[in-house]
């Protein structure tokens, strides 16, 4: 992994290097698209948190998820600067720059280039489900706070889950959120909040759906609906 410069550092972060001591949530994702979803659970940190800032880390590509479907980077980058008009929220390819790819190794060399800076890992409860899936997921919990935002229908499943259950001892009352990003690793907090549960592949679904029934208002018919195939598509 190529060392990033304080220069290229700068650039990526849009010249916005923070102070030593800032409180910075990091929301990772493909962003394919940016929506709601992901601005709302900014917002909530923000809140929750008493963050400075969130940033959007844009993934490359993210390992776990196909090529197939994914919009270029600098498509999926334009899009979350687009929503993201909360001038606390900065929207950044910094893994790009970083040549990670995946997050542990990011939040390893963000640590390493800003060793005074206080991040906290932002996910959904859909993701601590499965984060156990993640390359050296324990060390996302060793080296950064993790803030853990409820989503419709999965707190139950989270919170019994193997990542829930392996940091349970180190888990934060939510009545504490307020100190988690100056807690020293392992730290970790649930909070509840009625989030919106829009996702990116529903938006995708939405939109694909919008498209075949123009190509039929047009007479086009759409290839995965003819005779003899199957419209088997991968979810993302």
């Amino acid at each position: 992994m190529a060392p990033l410069t304080p220069a290229a550092l700068g650039a990526a972060l849009g010249g916005q290097v923070p102070p030593a001591g800032a409180r910075i949530g990091l929301l990772g994702g493909s962003f394919n698209p940016a929506h709601e979803g992901h601005l709302e659970i900014s917002q909530e940190a923000l809140k929750r948190l008493g963050l400075d800032r969130v940033w959007w880390l844009v993934s490359p590509q993210n390992p776990l998820k196909p090529r197939h479907g994914m919009a270029p980077m600098a498509e999926r980058l334009a899009s979350a600067r687009a929503l993201a008009q909360d001038p606390r929220i900065l929207p950044t390819g910094l893994e790009a720059g970083l040549g990670t790819s995946y997050t542990a190794d990011t939040l390893r060399a963000l640590a390493g280039l800003l060793p005074r800076v206080r991040f906290v890992w932002l996910m959904g409860a859909d993701n601590l489900i499965q984060v156990h899936h993640w390359q050296d997921w324990q060390q996302i919990f060793n080296t950064v706070a993790v803030a853990v935002f409820d989503r419709p229908s999965y707190a139950f499943r989270a919170l019994s889950g193997r990542a829930a259950l392996s940091f349970a001892r180190y888990r934060l009352h939510e009545g504490s959120a307020r100190r988690l990003a100056e807690e020293r690793p392992p730290a970790w907090v649930f909070i509840r909040c009625r989030l919106n549960p829009q996702s990116a592949t529903d938006i995708r679904a939405a939109s694909d759906r919008q498209s075949r029934a123009a190509g039929v208002q047009d007479g086009v018919q759409d290839p995965a609906a003819a005779p003899g195939r199957s419209a088997n598509r991968q979810e993302m």
